[in-house]
């Protein structure tokens, strides 16, 4: 198969969890024996922090500007499958130009679908018009459960199907290194997540003077007080993840308030250190129980209280029943097999469809 995927980023992780879901995923699609190419557009805050820029499972090309991508004309129609992501630079003209060319199965990638629909509601979604949804083969979402029935009844998608972000477990596994931290967390910034970080992190911090505690990730207010115990790490890149989690007694999970809303939207992060087995304590929504069994392989937490409690826990066979959930059910392998699927799938409908269409015209 000939894969074609314009993404908001695969060279750089930094600020955006876009790029390791794309690593994961088609890494799996290249063990599978396709070939990808991956069109990311130019911009300067990735530039300047790319982690990623030679890969070895695709081939990556940059442009800088929509009009440009008609030096790929040739490849996007020739492809078996084209995938535009969510949060895409000039998302609208760049999902016009590739149902325009495209001549195989087309279909949007949202990485961030609760997000997504909020703005499509509100009108101010950048990268994506109502109008489109129903012109892609298949509306491939970040969030499964009763979402993918809205899109296709009030959105008009065809098919809506669930993708869950996945963990290249060949990357991500334990490290042997020393623990410097009873509780870790790993994310950027975000104004709806710093409550429950506050809660369910920095309290707990206060309340446990003796304990270590880090938070890792960019774009944190110089407002914020962090207890002393705290230690702040600006950017962690994907290479040093494994080590970050190993390093780690448990992590913390916190998860966006859209995505809370929808359920079913697992966060890369569960899956990475699941992955390195590393017990996660997690905030709790719809579906989390159909991805990481709680009180087994996760620790679902409301309080404070409860973070205290759980880490008093062993946490080393949580981990491990982790580890064994995310390589059977969430690395790129796995989710590299399903895409394969889906989109054979829809190429078959698509022929038979034709066809029907061309017995009906004689």
């Amino acid at each position: 198969m000939k894969l074609v995927v314009l993404g908001l980023s695969l060279s750089s992780s930094w600020g955006n969890g876009h790029a390791t879901t794309y690593r994961a995923l088609l890494s799996g699609m290249a063990e599978r024996g396709h070939e990808v190419l991956f069109l990311e557009r130019d911009k300067p805050w990735y530039a300047d922090h790319r982690d990623l820029p030679d890969p070895d499972f695709c081939r990556l090309e940059y442009y800088d500007s929509v009009e440009e991508l008609e030096r790929w004309h040739g490849e996007v129609a020739g492809a078996d499958a084209v995938m535009v992501g969510s949060y895409v630079p000039d998302g609208p003209a760049v999902g016009d130009w590739v149902l325009r060319n495209a001549r195989g199965v087309t279909c949007f990638y949202d990485i961030d679908t609760p997000v997504t629909l909020a703005q499509l509601e509100r009108g101010t979604c950048e990268f994506l018009r109502v109008d489109q949804i129903g012109q892609y083969d298949i509306y491939f979402s970040f969030t499964g459960g009763p979402t993918l029935k809205r899109i296709e009844r009030d959105l008009g998608a065809k098919r809506a199907l669930a993708l869950h972000c996945s963990v290249d477990t060949a990357r991500y596994r334990k490290i042997d290194v020393p623990k410097r931290w009873d509780l870790s967390y790993l994310g950027t910034y975000s104004a709806d997540r710093q409550p429950t970080l506050e809660k369910l992190l920095l309290d707990v911090a206060r309340a446990r003077p003796e304990k270590t505690f880090a938070v890792a990730g960019a774009q944190y207010p110089q407002s914020i007080d962090w207890p002393k115990n705290v230690e702040r790490i600006d950017h962690v890149p994907p290479s040093d993840h494994p080590a970050f989690y190993s390093a780690s007694r448990f992590t913390l999970n916190v998860t966006r308030a859209d995505m809370i809303a929808a359920g079913w939207s697992p966060s890369i992060r569960l899956f990475e250190a699941g992955a390195c087995s590393t017990a996660v304590i997690s905030d709790r929504w719809a579906g989390i129980e159909e991805i990481l069994t709680p009180g087994e392989a996760i620790l679902l937490a409301d309080t404070t209280e409860d973070v205290l409690a759980a880490l008093e826990r062993d946490p080393e066979p949580i981990g491990r029943a982790a580890r064994t959930l995310v390589i059977d059910d969430h690395s790129g392998a796995a989710r590299a097999r399903q895409l394969e699927r889906d989109l054979q799938d829809a190429a078959s409908q698509e022929q038979h469809q034709r066809q029907s269409e061309r017995l009906i015209a004689q």
